[in-house]
Formats: C-alpha cells, structure tokens, sequence
C-alpha cells in the first residue's frame, strides 16, 4: 500500500464538560506572530469574547510568540471545544490578515498558502484543532498551570514567570492587583475541581 504524503498524527478528543481543559494552539508553521502586543491584545479580546459566549472561564494562560497555551473550565451548558476553538482564532485572523492587507505588509504572502489548485487561503493559526487534554484531578490541574506559567522561563523569554507579561502567573501571585486591560479576563477554579 502506497500513501500519498506524510500522514498526520490524529490525536483523540474528548469533549466531557466536567473537566478542566489545557489547550494549545500554534502559530501557522511555528513561526512568531504572537510577538505584537496590539495582536496580543486581540487574541484576549477574542478569548473573552468566545468563552463568554461558549460558556467557559479562563483559569490560566500564556501566550508565547509562536503558540498559545489555555486553561479553562466549562459550566454545566458549555459548548463543544471544537465551537470555543473557533470563535477564538477565526475573528483573530480576519482581523489581522485586515490589517496586513491595509498595511500592505509583505508578511501577508508568506501566511497565503494554496490550498488546492485556483484556491489560496491565508492562515495565521496552525491547521486542525491544536493540543486539547482533560484533566480531571486538582492535581492535574495545578501541575498543567504550573507547566502553562514556566513556558517563558523555560524559553528564557523571562527570568520568572511573573515578569512574562502576556501570562497569568503575576495574577496567581496577587488576584487582587489591578487587571491589564491587554489580559484576558480570569476566574478562580472552583474548589470541587480539587475534591
């Protein structure tokens, strides 16, 4: 048996809503396009946006130049993730392939790929749903926030986490400090997700 082309790895989702969910996507090809804080700054407005509207909250994050690293945790009339994942990057990209178009940017072909003959698509994110896992214990969860928050460090973007600007790790430290307008919007995990 011949195959035409590489065959994609086809990881296994599961959409139960009790759990919390870490999600990470990518940038198209890897590259760095979260490196912009007015593009940063959409990414958040679009994640509050979504989950608002797809009945999520957001308990961690990172956004690094080239992925997107998400905690969140649904309520019981939660949407699938699949719905969330969507109306999170879809409004990010039209707005930023917008603004690349305006620009006249010479980045806007390097993210127009041809997707099939006569047919050019531009993406900014990275094709298919990304990284989605359960996590269905307190444990878990503390240890995939803990992952989330190091991202930085490990990348040596920030000498600790609470200095990476674009994290919700300076929030775990002090809740009570004043939000960034630029962040999306965060909410405490509720104590049975640690029973």
């Amino acid at each position: 048996m011949q195959l035409d082309g590489p065959r994609r790895k086809q990881v296994k989702h599961f959409d139960t809503r009790a759990d919390v969910r870490e999600l990470t996507f990518s940038c198209f090809d890897r590259q760095p396009l979260l490196t912009n804080d007015a593009w940063r700054t959409l990414l958040s407005q679009s994640v509050d946006r979504a989950l608002a509207r797809h009945c999520y909250h957001l308990a961690a994050f990172v956004y690094m130049p080239e992925h997107v690293h998400l905690i969140v945790w649904p309520e019981a009339n939660a949407a699938p993730m699949q719905a969330v994942l969507r109306a999170i990057k879809r409004p990010v990209s039209y707005r930023i392939k917008q603004q690349l178009i305006e620009r006249q940017s010479p980045l806007l072909r390097k993210l127009i790929i041809q997707q099939r003959p006569g047919v050019s698509v531009f993406r900014f994110w990275q094709e298919g749903p990304g990284y989605d896992r359960n996590l269905s214990s307190g444990d878990a969860v503390l240890q995939a926030i803990d992952y989330v928050h190091q991202n930085p460090t490990r990348r040596r973007l920030s000498g600790r986490a609470e200095d990476w600007l674009w994290s919700s790790a300076r929030w775990f430290l002090d809740p009570e400090a004043a939000a960034d307008p630029r962040l999306p919007k965060l909410q405490r995990l509720p104590p049975h997700f640690f029973d």
